[in-house]
């Protein structure tokens, strides 16, 4: 049943009425509620744009998922594609996350470039199994022969007051799986860069939004509004400079550790913050130079502590970097418990600036012991 929904999905994209109105719509300049004057832009605004960009340059790429065309998006990621686009191109979906991943994996396997959003990656866990064992494992087992250009993109980890069903991270979920590349983008030039390269790469990629972030606005140049523009998969960036300790961390808790860097400059500590954009592949390099320099390691997560996204980092510093260390390495994680409603429990749950300083003072022993404090 998925084989003939997905080879309709390839004869409705590319049919030539279709292919007529996409080569009409690229000789018109689109224009944006943003400028390059402003320079800056929301997170919301670089992905629609990153978006509606891949889609007027390549009539293979189409969006599919609940509410994304006449509901403008549940987020507003896909405002204005379905009135450019048409309903060819922006399908909305009934509620069922199995179905629509597995017709995107489907038109995938014929060549098309499908952008599947899913509301909240927990309702991820209905659609996995077409993400791990169709789209991640089958490049491999076809012996190189069959591409899955897929990009499966929405809001992850904890938002607010949402409970425990809508507010995991499976950053560490994804990351483990050979086969798949997972971003997780912190500013509007991450969304906007990576979400470019993601749409161009011929593998699945799993890109994990943060809903807190999209109304954030941030600074980007001429360079990043360029419609050729796009980030290096698989490359960290250095937000900050520093020498004495290294914050690694991704999504929302890059602004954490640039806050405590910050806090930390006031006491004399010079924090280096690492932002990995990219999960898998990971940037051991950068990490590993950062800490050889620093000597000391702080990771930084939303998610769960055990089998962690930092307890990878921690170990490939260990075992590539470990004569360099001069304290212990230490993560800092969300509570190993399920998400709490109560809003004064759930902020007790995630990670906050003042756990970073903390760890950060402890590296470098201007504080008492944890056990101490404990």
């Amino acid at each position: 049943m998925l084989g003939i929904a997905s080879q309709r999905v390839v004869r409705r994209v590319i049919n030539a009425s279709s292919l007529q109105r996409i080569h009409n719509q690229s000789l018109i300049l689109a224009s944006r509620s943003y400028s390059s004057s402003s320079k800056t832009m929301t997170v919301r605004e670089a992905l629609n744009s990153a978006i509606d960009e891949e889609m007027s340059a390549d009539p293979k790429v189409f969006v599919m998922g609940e509410e994304v065309g006449e509901y403008q998006g549940a987020y507003k990621i896909t405002k204005g594609l379905l009135e450019k686009y048409g309903p060819e191109r922006v399908l909305d979906t009934p509620i069922t996350e199995a179905g629509f991943a597995g017709i995107g994996v489907g038109a995938a396997y014929h060549g098309l470039k499908p952008v599947v959003e899913f509301m909240t990656f927990n309702f991820s866990m209905q659609a996995i199994d077409h993400i791990i064992n169709s789209a991640a494992k089958s490049n491999y087992m076809s012996a190189g022969q069959l591409n899955v250009p897929i990009v499966f993109r929405g809001p992850n980890g904890a938002a607010a007051g949402v409970g425990a069903q809508h507010s995991q991270c499976y950053a560490a979920w994804y990351s483990s799986c050979p086969g798949l590349k997972v971003l997780a983008p912190y500013s509007s030039e991450d969304a906007r860069g990576l979400l470019k390269a993601a749409i161009r790469d011929p593998d699945p990629v799993v890109f994990l939004e943060n809903e807190l972030l999209y109304g954030e606005s941030f600074p980007v140049s001429a360079e990043v509004l360029d419609s050729n523009f796009s980030l290096p998969i698989g490359k960290a960036k250095i937000e900050r400079e520093g020498k004495d300790v290294t914050l690694v961390a991704y999504s929302k808790m890059v602004g954490y550790s640039l806050e405590a860097a910050e806090i930390l400059a006031k006491d004399g500590i010079s924090a280096e913050v690492i932002n990995l954009r990219s999960l898998r592949p990971l940037d051991r390099a950068t990490i590993n130079g950062s800490v050889r320099k620093t000597n000391r390691l702080i990771t930084v997560e939303e998610s769960f502590p055990q089998h962690g996204v930092g307890a990878e980092i921690c170990a490939v510093v260990v075992e590539e970097s470990f004569e360099y260390l001069d304290a212990p390495v230490e993560r800092i994680a969300g509570a190993d418990v399920p998400m709490p409603y109560a809003a004064n429990l759930e902020r007790m749950a995630v990670p906050q600036v003042e756990d970073i300083v903390r760890a950060a003072k402890r590296a470098c022993h201007r504080s008492v012991p944890m056990a101490a404090t404990a």
